[in-house]
């Protein structure tokens, strides 16, 4: 799809953007389950379960949604983010762009990757014609509000959910 070049630590690593593919899917499911929230609410194990899969096939046929992997040089997952449009009548007949699940491989966090993959997110929404790129983030990850912060996101509304 795209690729990126990352300076790290004085070398220079090539990335690539691309849509996920079925065979992706288990790296995906075990890179949203590899940290302390993910691991109670995430059932990654070998095989995946089949719930994954049908998630990954209403996803890949819906338009209005990007499930994207990165890629390291050598063709390894790195990384993953899903982003959905969502045409509205406010702003009017704006899109709205939301990312979620953003996720780095667990011993390549921290070195710049997550920046490049929300950069990279940000120039993706404004080419679908997006007014605003949102998300949401548990209040229990204060690494990441920070991060996010850091990237110029605002906590300019209250988020509420109601869970089933």
């Amino acid at each position: 799809m795209e690729f990126s070049i990352l300076a790290l630590n004085q070398l220079f690593i090539m990335i690539n953007f691309r849509n996920a593919t079925k065979k992706d899917v288990p790296f995906i499911v075990k890179m949203i389950a590899d940290d302390a929230l993910g691991k109670l609410r995430e059932d990654y194990q070998e095989p995946l379960p089949i719930v994954y899969y049908d998630a990954f096939s209403t996803i890949n046929k819906d338009d209005n949604q990007e499930l994207i992997v990165v890629e390291d040089e050598n063709s390894e997952i790195i990384g993953t983010l899903q982003l959905s449009y969502l045409q509205y009548l406010t702003y009017q007949g704006g899109i709205r762009a939301q990312i979620e699940a953003v996720r780095i491989r667990e011993d390549l966090r921290g070195k710049g990757i997550g920046q490049l993959m929300i950069e990279w997110a940000i120039k993706r929404a404004k080419q679908k014609n997006a007014h605003v790129l949102q998300l949401t983030t548990d209040k229990k990850r204060p690494d990441a509000i920070q991060f996010y912060e850091k990237l110029g996101f605002k906590a300019s509304h209250e988020g509420m959910k109601l869970h089933f």
